[in-house]
């Protein structure tokens, strides 16, 4: 019933102002948190999650994120690889099972998680979430940027190609979920040729060059990098999956997924990997690269094809626009778990929110990508660790894999949802116990990871699970109900 009112709410506000009525006649979706009823979700396009993720990925921050292992961390080619594809096929299975919930429930990844957080617990991760799109918004549109200015020698500055770039995201994530998925399923043709290309013209260049020893801490640091990339997707998950059908099977959905998560970041990651450590013994690459610029490095592989090569260094520098329109369109629902009281006004508003907020927060860190980049990935990593492994156990152990076991109009009414306390207690000593001793970043090391090196992803999602279970039972018999 309160699902209905709401509903009839942000219907009566979006019919009373005419901008929203003729946006809804165009086909801009509108639907923010509200779960998707069952006779509402009809989308049997199921093949369609592989290319929101594919083109999410197909992008020049993988590729960037790649040459860390190298840049940063002082790992040679064959250790940066290796732990680019093990660590990676570990780190695709959340993300990719979570995309499995949107069907069965209809309800968008951050409502999902008041099941576990509770109504008022879950903004303490939604807020982290927020972050964290914010922060990888900004890190790919000041790829973008870079990109888009070397192709003009620097006439067109940093600042400006950023704009650029974002608000082509916004128009995008501000049309919903059916330009989205359009726009996804063809974002990633051009960028793949673009990266073919540049393959094609500097593979020649690449090298294995001699390299000191990898140490387990070096790795590990690494591996920590990669999980901040990788992990971070799961609180985004069903966010795109919530208007497929009920009947999908949720292998065939995770599979989907799996692949579209992996295919391109293994690919691209190693391709950073080879190209970076390439650099120094290549003039023309290493004037490119100067400063840590990304898109000058790109840009430098592709200049034996002349114009055509700046032509495809503008499609690469495009490729960052399917990340962040999708992104923005997560970050849209993300308000409205935040500040409840906002699920009346329409999805699409929090786009220009966003777009608001992630254009000056770009400019003024484009001169330092590389340090923004590192400490990102490092931290953004340990929180969503610790959100994965209480979902996760919520799900699997208390609520038995059953999407029965979610009452689905509870979905807003904060007494009937679990209180939050055994989730956020499990977080908050997870943070403190483990993360903190066991972090291995520029600004503080641990005393754990000072022998270790980074074992705060791995050692808070184990900690998260043994500390939620005794919690989250002690909770449930107290209160006598999930």
């Amino acid at each position: 019933m309160l699902q209905q009112g709401l509903e009839k709410d942000r219907q009566s506000t979006q019919k009373n102002l005419h901008w929203a009525r003729w946006l809804l006649t165009r086909g801009v979706e509108s639907r923010g948190i509200l779960p998707v009823p069952p006779e509402e979700r009809v989308d049997t396009q199921f093949w369609k999650i592989f290319f929101v993720w594919f083109s999410m990925n197909v992008n020049i921050l993988s590729f960037s994120a790649g040459t860390l292992g190298p840049v940063v961390f002082g790992l040679g080619l064959r250790e940066a690889c290796l732990t680019i594809l093990f660590f990676n096929l570990l780190c695709c299975i959340p993300p990719a099972y979570f995309t499995t919930w949107g069907p069965k429930l209809g309800m968008r990844q951050m409502v999902i998680s008041r099941y576990s957080f509770g109504y008022y617990g879950v903004i303490l991760p939604c807020i982290l979430n927020l972050i964290g799109m914010t922060g990888f918004s900004v890190l790919n549109s000041i790829l973008g940027g870079q990109a888009l200015s070397s192709v003009t020698n620097g006439s067109l500055s940093w600042s400006v190609g950023i704009v650029i770039i974002v608000i082509i995201a916004l128009l995008v994530s501000f049309c919903g979920y059916k330009v989205l998925n359009w726009y996804e399923r063809i974002a990633w043709m051009p960028v793949v040729l673009s990266f073919v290309v540049a393959l094609g013209v500097g593979g020649k260049h690449l090298s294995n060059p001699p390299a000191e020893p990898a140490t387990a801490r070096a790795v590990l640091n690494f591996a920590s990098s990669l999980a901040g990339f990788m992990i971070t997707y799961s609180p985004l998950s069903s966010d795109f999956t919530t208007y497929f059908h009920p009947s999908v099977s949720s292998w065939r959905l995770f599979i989907y997924s799996y692949l579209g998560f992996l295919s391109p970041v293994v690919t691209l990651q190693c391709l950073g990997a080879a190209v970076v450590v390439a650099v120094p013994s290549v003039p023309h690459w290493e004037a490119g690269y100067a400063g840590g610029n990304v898109g000058g490095l790109l840009e430098a592989m592709l200049h034996p094809v002349k114009g055509f090569g700046k032509f495809l260094t503008v499609l690469l520098s495009l490729s960052v626009a399917g990340n962040l329109a999708a992104t923005f369109y997560s970050f849209s629902l993300n308000i409205q778990v935040f500040v409840p009281p906002l699920v009346i006004v329409p999805r699409y508003v929090f786009s220009i929110l966003a777009t608001a907020i992630v254009i000056p927060l770009a400019i003024v860190g484009a001169t330092s990508f590389y340090e923004a980049l590192t400490d990102f990935l490092g931290v953004i990593g340990y929180w969503a660790s610790i959100f994965v492994a209480i979902i996760l156990v919520e799900h699997l152990l208390f609520r038995k894999n059953n999407p029965n076991n979610y009452d689905v109009e509870h979905w807003n009414i904060p007494q009937r949802l679990p209180s939050g306390i055994a989730a956020i207690a499990s977080a908050v000593m997870s943070f403190g116990l483990i993360v903190v001793p066991g972090m291995d970043q520029v600004w503080f090391v641990g005393p754990l990871a000072k022998t270790t090196g980074d074992i705060g992803f791995e050692a808070a999602f184990a900690l998260s699970v043994i500390l939620y279970i005794p919690f989250r039972a002690l909770e449930i018999r107290l209160r006598k109900t999930l």
